[in-house]
């Protein structure tokens, strides 16, 4: 039963108080959350932002502007980028770079896939040990073992000079993928390997057949990892291939251009930005598969 008030004559009724003064202010509510996180958001997105943007608008610049204080090209000089192509060896620094980044990440994923698959899914003794010595080699820093590991490819097998000594070793295994793999492979049943079974396929096939497709985001996960240390190894490539200039990287050739260009600010941001483009454009299409990958590592140990 609805109450009317007794108002003033040519007042309008007011019936049972005002009803959208607690929608009002939910929705003010809502709308001043929206604004403060979004702004947080914007915030932060500048902050990792702007510095590419700076980098993009100083490689545009000619000589003397880049030199000066201002922040906006008055001109827009594209040729820089030709002129870090045409640098005597900076396309051998290219073709290392993917030769070392595509390599390795091939063997570490070709590697660690069937490690991990046997310590997550196989049941013998000494499992846990063999995932403790894993995670170990993970703790031991690599400038512990990079004198007796220089000497071995240098004295031993003679291939100082060249990026072998760092690509070989991938084919035996990383620690840090296959622990990250291992604690993928953790959240597929164990259903689907024993159904597999069932159907007389064996453990070489079900792990083609069967985990490898269902583990794409942890192989992509990995592979993304290892594909992003290669292509920034600046250690690596300083101890073994200093010596020899053809085998040098686009992370170590990086460094004898600035070197060389040192004033030229304009034309090391350019090389800056060419460098780091291959790496943001992976990224970018590999994305979704990269954090569904790393998160759904979690989930199980």
């Amino acid at each position: 039963m609805t109450t009317t008030t007794l108002s003033a004559p040519g007042a309008p009724a007011r019936t049972g108080g005002d009803a959208r003064g607690p929608a009002l202010r939910a929705r003010r509510t809502r709308l001043l959350h929206w604004i403060a996180v979004h702004t947080v958001a914007i915030a932060a997105a500048l902050f990792f932002v702007l510095p590419f943007v700076f980098v993009f608008l100083t490689s545009v610049m000619s000589d003397g502007q880049a030199m000066s204080g201002e922040l906006w090209p008055t001109e827009w000089h594209w040729s820089n980028y030709a002129t870090v192509f045409h640098t005597p060896g900076f396309l051998d620094w290219w073709k290392n770079s993917l030769m070392y980044a595509g390599l390795g990440t091939l063997f570490t994923v070709c590697s660690a896939v069937p490690v991990a698959y046997a310590l997550a899914k196989f049941r013998f003794r000494g499992r846990r040990t063999a995932m403790i010595l894993v995670i170990s080699t993970m703790m031991l820093p690599p400038q512990v073992v990079v004198i007796p590991m220089y000497l071995v490819w240098a004295q031993q097998l003679h291939l100082s000079g060249s990026l072998w000594p760092l690509i070989i070793p991938m084919a035996f295994g990383d620690a840090y993928s296959i622990f990250l793999l291992r604690q993928f492979l953790l959240t597929i049943p164990q259903e689907y390997v024993e159904s597999a079974k069932v159907d007389g396929c064996g453990e070489v096939r079900t792990l083609l057949k069967i985990i490898v497709p269902m583990a794409k985001p942890g192989i992509a996960a990995i592979a993304l990892f290892q594909f992003f240390y290669c292509w920034n190894d600046y250690f690596g490539p300083q101890i073994y291939a200093a010596q020899n200039p053809g085998a040098w990287t686009l992370s170590y050739g990086l460094e004898s251009f600035k070197s060389a260009h040192s004033v030229d600010w304009n034309l090391t941001m350019a090389a800056t930005l060419l460098i780091m483009a291959p790496v943001i454009l992976v990224f970018f299409f590999a994305q979704k598969a990269f954090v569904e990958g790393v998160t759904l590592t979690g989930v199980k140990g």
